[in-house]
């Protein structure tokens, strides 16, 4: 059977598509108009994060092969890895969307994990409702943000947008925590999901064995497998990978650690071992990306 090859989604390709000067660099895009989007019927991968807002009217779109319908004031997530397609938006559909790099979002949620967790929700719950209040909230945090994105003379530009989207990503990230206290029992597939992520969460600096997840979990390294694939589309390596990818970005953008201490805090063999483990997630070398 031939393998399907998707053209990746994301903020720098995404950019060329539209007339409108609202990104920072290739890791920001924000859109004032959903038929903006640069998506079609044909299935794309995400390799970035999207969030957006229903305005008016409705939508829909598939995620992994799974419909969702998107009606005034929903929420929507769409998170990196996971491939969209079918997208349609009814002739009265507003909604205001932003588009953000891996890069982007991770020094937007340096060293606050909670807040990635929050978002992993996302998967299993990737579009929810918004009471009008917070509709507007949310409305209010995208046009400020536009300003300032709009504003090229501004010197901390750049800082202005990251502040700006941190305190909005709180907002939504409380609505999702409460989406997730009143959500109706979860699969068991779920579960195991969720307390997978915790545990990676805690442990991963230390523990990146597939099969040690599984045995504090009770299940064998090929349950957790299957499980952990079946929600999230990714294997249980890709999730610990991330975790571990995300913290080198923020050490490497917020410390003064060394390579070498880096290495070491993440029980790695060496700084040649970490270097070639993250060039081959990232693309370039932690002194390159510590530089950028």
């Amino acid at each position: 059977m031939e393998k399907t090859t998707f053209q990746d989604i994301t903020p720098r390709t995404s950019k060329l598509l539209v007339n409108d000067n609202l990104f920072i660099d290739d890791d920001l895009l924000l859109f004032r108009r959903f038929e903006d989007v640069p998506v079609s019927t044909d299935s794309r991968k995400m390799s970035c994060l999207f969030v957006a807002l229903c305005l008016e009217g409705s939508a829909q779109y598939t995620v992994d092969t799974k419909v969702h319908q998107v009606r005034k004031n929903d929420f929507l997530v769409i998170n990196d890895g996971q491939v969209l397609s079918d997208y349609t938006l009814s002739p009265d559909c507003k909604g205001i969307a932003i588009m953000t790099s891996n890069d982007f979002f991770a020094e937007i949620i340096k060293e606050v994990y909670e807040m990635s967790q929050v978002f992993l929700f996302a998967y299993s719950n990737p579009v929810f409702n918004l009471k009008p209040e917070k509709a507007a909230t949310f409305s209010a945090y995208f046009n400020m943000i536009c300003e300032k994105v709009e504003d090229r003379e501004h010197r901390f530009r750049r800082q202005l947008a990251i502040s700006l989207l941190k305190a909005m990503i709180y907002d939504i990230g409380n609505e999702i925590y409460q989406k997730q206290a009143s959500s109706p029992k979860r699969t068991r597939a779920e579960v195991i999901f969720g307390n997978f992520i915790s545990l990676v969460k805690d442990n991963f600096r230390h523990e990146r064995r597939v099969s040690w997840y599984g045995e504090q979990l009770c299940i064998t390294p090929k349950y957790l497998s299957e499980t952990v694939k079946q929600v999230s589309r990714r294997t249980p390596n890709e999730w610990i990978d991330y975790f571990v990818i995300l913290e080198i970005r923020v050490l490497l953008k917020s410390s003064t650690l060394s390579i070498k201490e880096i290495a070491e805090s993440l029980h790695f063999p060496n700084q040649s071992f970490l270097g070639k483990f993250f060039k081959e997630h990232v693309g370039v070398s932690p002194s390159k990306y510590r530089r950028m």
